[in-house]
C-alpha cells in the first residue's frame, strides 16, 4: 500500500502495482525534463488545470523513478495505466501535492 504520509502514490502499470514518490533526485530530474524555471511554475499549471500530457508523463516517470523503478518515459508509451489518462493525471497531481505538503 502506498503511504501518503511519505509522499507515495500507487500506480498500476500493465496490471502490476508500483509505488511512486517524488524524492529530491526525482524532482531534479523533473525540472530538467520539463525545462521549468521552478517547480512552482509546474504546480501553478496543475492548480490552474493548464498542465499538458507531457507534464503528466514527466511527473509519472519522476515519481516512479523516485519509487525505485528503472524505466524511462519511452517505456511507458505502450503501457496500460490503470484508470487511463485521467488516473495518470490524478496521480501526477497527487505526487506534487504530497511532495510539497507539510506533515506534522
Amino acid at each position: 500500500m502506498a503511504n501518503p504520509w511519505a509522499g507515495e502514490v500507487a500506480l498500476w502499470l500493465d496490471g502490476q502495482r508500483h509505488v511512486a514518490k517524488l524524492t529530491l533526485g526525482a524532482l531534479a530530474e523533473l525540472e530538467a525534463a520539463l525545462e521549468v524555471g521552478t517547480l512552482m511554475e509546474l504546480i501553478e499549471r496543475f492548480e490552474g488545470s493548464r498542465f499538458s500530457t507531457r507534464d503528466v508523463l514527466a511527473l509519472i516517470v519522476a515519481g516512479l523513478r523516485g519509487g525505485g523503478w528503472q524505466g524511462t518515459a519511452a517505456d511507458l508509451r505502450c503501457v496500460e495505466i490503470g484508470g487511463g489518462p485521467v488516473a495518470a493525471a490524478q496521480a501526477a497531481a497527487e505526487l506534487l501535492a504530497r511532495a510539497f505538503s507539510v506533515r506534522e
